[in-house]
């Protein structure tokens, strides 16, 4: 009867002993779910860790086994958010990116001067995907330049196409005699506005004036509005310094207007001279224009040489060299004339 009762005994031991090695709620796992989620396990039952709806793998076994200790193993699965792929660019525009994780958020603007055409925000999904295409910068277009189609101002668009957008630029012309003032160009702006555009004024000058020792061509009107024109002439045997050619400009004067300047007469009779690359008797030349220069020869002091110094006719005056000496004839019968001599060396 003894042996009955212990045999019970320990087999109610043992069972006890055995019903006590279960395995309690496994470890939980960041953005992942147990697919047998329960309050305890029996010896060699499987779970399976699986990550949530956008996320994947990182590292460590899915799988674990409740063992006959009834301690889980240490459980490494880890999860990680998906990543959708790399935008791209936006031409005339910029993508603002955090990061491209699941559940992120993209958002899209346009550069000064254009406009967004599309969704302005994109998510990551959970498949990895986003959630909206990148959507377009169009430019800013702006309205046909306010100009009367038969006014005095009318201009023409640089560049090709038919409309205007940022950054076209058209160019202004008056017709005449008006006389623009204010930029001759505008430009399409971010706001769809143009840049300031000029206006066309009339404008008159006064009666040109005359120049001394000369004379004015033909000036038969009697008004003189902007850009035309007067041509002066000079009586012989002054010559035009400057252009001939005077214009009415916009500011109601005129242009420079020419000069005439006088020849110049040699103030010695006897010297040999260099003119227009010959040696030429000054009784022969005479007199040369305004600005024409000659070369007057000199003799050196130490060597028996001579050499060249250029003097220019300005307006008349014609200075000598200090270096140039005349001869009387009866001197020059016995002295070389230094246009004669050997050039010196220096």
């Amino acid at each position: 009867m003894f042996l009955v009762l212990f045999s019970l005994c320990l087999v109610g031991i043992t069972h006890v002993a055995l019903a006590d090695k279960v395995c309690p709620r496994p470890p939980e796992v960041p953005l992942a779910t147990i697919n047998i989620n329960k309050e305890a396990y029996v010896t060699g039952e499987h779970i399976v860790y699986q990550c949530n709806p956008g996320y994947t793998p990182q590292s460590g076994s899915r799988r674990y086994i409740c063992p006959s200790s009834g301690i889980w193993p240490t459980v490494i699965f880890r999860c990680i958010p998906k990543k959708c792929p790399y935008p791209g660019t936006l031409d005339n525009g910029e993508i603002h990116i955090t990061n491209l994780n699941y559940l992120s958020v993209i958002n899209f603007s346009c550069n000064t001067g254009f406009v967004l055409e599309g969704p302005t925000s994109s998510q990551c999904q959970v498949e990895g995907s986003w959630s909206e295409s990148l959507p377009e910068c169009y430019p800013v277009i702006c309205p046909p330049p306010p100009v009367s189609e038969f006014g005095v101002l009318s201009y023409h668009k640089i560049e090709s196409g038919e409309t205007f957008v940022f950054q076209d630029t058209i160019r202004f012309s008056c017709l005449l005699p008006f006389a623009m003032f204010g930029s001759e160009t505008a430009t399409c702006q971010a706001d769809g506005s143009w840049t300031p555009l000029p206006e066309c004024k009339s404008v008159e000058c006064p009666y040109p004036e005359p120049i001394e020792h000369g004379f004015i061509n033909f000036a038969l009107h009697n008004t003189f509005h902007y850009q035309d024109t007067v041509s002066y002439g000079c009586n012989l045997p002054y010559i035009m310094d400057g252009a001939s050619e005077s214009r009415c400009e916009k500011t109601g004067t005129w242009s420079n207007k020419p000069t005439c300047k006088a020849p110049c007469n040699i103030p010695v009779e006897k010297a040999t001279v260099l003119y227009n690359g010959q040696k030429i008797k000054v009784k022969k030349l005479k007199s040369i224009q305004h600005a024409e220069t000659i070369w007057f020869f000199c003799q050196s002091n130490t060597e028996n040489c001579s050499y060249k110094i250029p003097v220019q006719c300005i307006d008349g005056q014609l200075p000598i060299p200090d270096c140039y000496e005349e001869h009387n004839w009866l001197v020059s019968l016995f002295k070389k004339d230094p246009a004669n001599m050997s050039p010196c060396s220096n």
